[in-house]
């Protein structure tokens, strides 16, 4: 039976009972995350027009970003889903003790100890060196909005593997860590916001808003507190706690911002700073200590960095804020929402399909993310990336259906052949444009 939309809705704070989302096998767990993405679309999009309309309007060009990491995210999660809790099934085997999957004691354990699991995934990705890189795309956004929340790397997942699997050994069936993995991450959407202040008493014992603004904070004092998805008891409890400072203004984004919307480079850039910081060391120790310490660490310096030598980021910074013509938002708009309709096809049509055609999906995903985005930072070959990218998908939808409706199929193969040729001619003008140029120089 399918879930009503306040039962949809209900998955993203959590509001659900045990006896509705317990199951004995994994096959069963419903893909909760992939059910909240029109949610996500729908209450990002309600946002903004709240934001236009008591004048502070959002950024679309960093929401163009987040979106897409998002989309990407979600594309390649039948992966790295798998790869989170590869090898609990064997370790169940060795456990404790069993605990029933459709009992409530064992549904509020795993509530509380899938969170408190996630506190130590999440404080790990801020203390060590190499899962930053995958991380640190998810602070990149220098703005903080619902969008924002969807900002996770391809690699996120697979970043969580191991730190889930203690709880095989004390008894709780997969089926259940799964469903509140889902769970534990819908529940971090809503506290991607500036518009909902501090709560009160409900502040004592979880997550809000007011606190994860501190998290995503790049002045000195906000960096790496307030780690908890639902609990935040878990910081006060480890010493990771900070309130938002009503005299002070949170400048989101890194310490060291880069200057690029670029969707792909911010997935993977940082994993070469990590490289050429562990050349850069004189010894083998102090090289493994690069990958494997805190980002901010330097010899000589504690395992996290010496916090008198990290950046100390004051209100006002200037935002990395490159325009576009309307046509070209227009254009990015409408390719982005042509990507989340793949992945959402995907998706549904994942298990039917060859290995083949789920790479020619992911293969349009990334490239039409990337490109797109590579079209704000003003990057000189994006018409002819745009172009091949269009020429690309026109072959292959000539010749294999895409929607299985004919109308739809022939309409996205005409609009790609106008795109290709539009792209074409915009790359050949710019071409021979910086040819006449060095002519003249």
């Amino acid at each position: 039976m399918g879930k009503s939309l306040l039962e949809r809705v209900g998955t993203l704070l959590y509001f659900v009972t045990p006896n509705a989302t317990s199951f004995s096998k994994v096959d069963q767990v419903p893909n909760y995350v992939n059910e909240a993405v029109p949610l996500f679309v729908f209450f990002i999009v309600v946002e903004f027009v709240v934001r236009y309309l008591v004048g502070q309007p959002a950024r679309i060009n960093e929401a163009f970003s987040s979106l897409g990491v998002g989309i990407l995210h979600e594309a390649t999660g039948f992966i790295s889903s798998w790869v989170v809790l590869l090898g609990y099934q064997w370790l169940y085997q060795y456990r404790i003790w069993d605990l029933p999957w459709n009992s409530p004691y064992t549904w509020f354990g795993a509530l509380i100890l899938v969170d408190f699991c996630y506190y130590w995934i999440h404080r790990a990705n801020h203390e060590l060196n190499i899962l930053w890189a995958v991380h640190q795309i998810h602070h990149s956004s220098e703005d903080y909005n619902l969008a924002t929340s969807v900002r996770l790397s391809v690699l996120q997942r697979a970043g969580h593997f191991g730190f889930y699997h203690p709880l095989a050994l004390i008894g709780f069936p997969v089926s259940i860590v799964v469903a509140h993995t889902a769970f534990n991450y819908l529940f971090q959407f809503w506290v991607h916001t500036e518009h909902v202040g501090t709560l009160g008493p409900i502040g004592w014992i979880f997550m809000t808003p007011s606190y994860h603004r501190v998290h995503h904070g790049s002045n000195k004092w906000c960096l790496d507190k307030n780690y908890a998805s639902v609990f935040v008891i878990w910081d006060r409890i480890f010493g990771t706690f900070e309130p938002e400072r009503d005299n002070e203004v949170i400048v989101y984004g890194l310490t060291e911002q880069p200057q690029t919307h670029n969707v792909l480079w911010h997935e993977f850039f940082y994993f070469g700073e990590i490289y050429k910081k562990a050349r850069s060391m004189n010894t083998w120790r102090d090289s493994l200590k690069a990958v494997f310490y805190g980002p901010g660490w330097i010899p000589g310096a504690p395992r996290l960095g010496d916090p008198d030598t990290f950046p100390d980021v004051k209100a006002p910074r200037a935002k990395y804020d490159p325009q576009l013509p309307l046509w070209q938002v227009v254009y990015v708009t409408i390719h982005l929402i042509l990507a989340l309709l793949a992945q959402q096809l995907m998706v549904v049509r994942f298990t039917t399909s060859s290995w083949s055609t789920v790479f020619a999906f992911q293969l349009f995903i990334f490239s039409a993310v990337g490109v797109t985005s590579a079209l704000y930072d003003g990057w000189r070959w994006a018409p002819a990336a745009e172009a091949a990218r269009c020429a690309a998908f026109t072959t292959y939808a000539l010749s294999t259906p895409i929607t299985a409706v004919p109308t739809v199929d022939n309409t996205l193969v005409f609009s790609f052949v106008i795109f290709f040729i539009f792209w074409t001619r915009r790359g050949l003008n710019r071409l021979s444009s910086n040819i006449n140029t060095n002519k003249i120089k």
